[in-house]
């Protein structure tokens, strides 16, 4: 795919992570081994409903007062479970909230397998999709688009970075990358440039979940992970800095709520409740929760790919 951004390929059977709070993949829930920070503890005072917004969505979609979003909770600190293992929390949940709240509605959040999101959103099953879905040119041919964030591809290692890494001088290097995910397709290709140099093929890691990433970099099994740059930005937060984010995110690309088209005012509505929070401060207060505000956009665009 053309878009660089971990969640464009998942596989079908991707589990949940397990909670923050929780020991999951032998280890804390964020990887680290250890009870880590939460977020998840801090408040954001509700978003003020926009009459004028709430106005123009379909009839449909404010009948029962609900906005049913689907999404796959296992993407920290994006979209992740709980503590009891079933309430879905993170950035993109406080916002989807902050988004509903706007509008008039209150939001439910429906875990669920990845690769059917969008299937199920044109089928109906779903009236909103956030889960870190990049906008690109093949999406936006099946449904519609809202933007509301900016992630790219980060490198991290060990804080302090003590070999030196970039993600230029990989060659030789234990590097770890989620299973089923663009960064995956990245290592390869870098793999093969360190190969036809003639210098070493990079010694890639692949992990089912990106905790399990984590983990293997904080206990020194690789010396780097590649991974979206607001997962790697939550790592240093839940590993109280054992991990450090080197150089800057590459390979840019929007993430958008997907909506099923052809219904009407829906899409500019949803737009106008992201630009709403972004001018009031909320969208800036909830990115900061998360240690993500890297990713804050300035204007929320509809099917704006790249």
């Amino acid at each position: 795919m053309s878009t660089t951004r971990t969640r464009t390929i998942r596989s079908l059977t991707v589990a949940a992570v397990a909670a923050l709070a929780l020991a999951g993949c032998g280890s804390g829930g964020d990887g680290s081994g250890g009870a880590p920070a939460s977020p998840a503890d801090q408040t954001i005072a509700p978003a003020a409903k926009d009459d004028a917004l709430a106005a123009r969505l379909p009839q449909a979609i404010t009948a029962d007062g609900k906005l049913v979003v689907g999404t796959d909770a296992s993407y920290p600190p994006n979209e992740f479970t709980g503590p009891d293992g079933k309430t879905v929390i993170g950035m993109e949940v406080d916002l989807g909230n902050a988004i509903a709240q706007k509008l008039g509605l209150t939001a439910t959040f429906e875990n669920t397998a990845f690769s059917g999101i969008i299937p199920a959103v044109q089928g109906g099953k779903y009236e909103a999709a956030i889960s870190s879905l990049t906008i690109n040119d093949e999406r936006v041919k099946t449904v519609d688009m809202v933007s509301y964030f900016s992630a790219g591809t980060s490198l991290a290692t060990k804080k302090g970075n003590p070999d030196g890494i970039s993600a230029d001088n990989l060659c030789g290097k234990a590097v770890g990358v989620q299973a089923g995910t663009v960064q995956v397709d990245d290592i390869a290709a870098r793999t093969k440039k360190c190969q036809q140099a003639g210098q070493p093929a990079i010694n890639v890691t692949e992990l089912q979940n990106q905790t399990d990433v984590t983990l293997a970099l904080t206990s020194n099994r690789i010396v780097a992970m590649l991974a979206d740059s607001p997962v790697a930005s939550y790592a240093v937060t839940t590993t109280s800095g054992a991990v450090e984010v080197v150089g800057q995110p590459y390979d840019t690309a929007p993430y958008g709520v997907a909506i099923k088209k052809g219904q009407g005012d829906y899409g500019p509505a949803l737009q106008g409740a992201v630009q709403s929070l972004i001018a009031d401060g909320t969208y800036k207060k909830i990115l900061d929760k998360w240690n993500v505000g890297a990713g804050a956009i300035p204007t929320s665009e509809i099917n704006k790919t790249g």
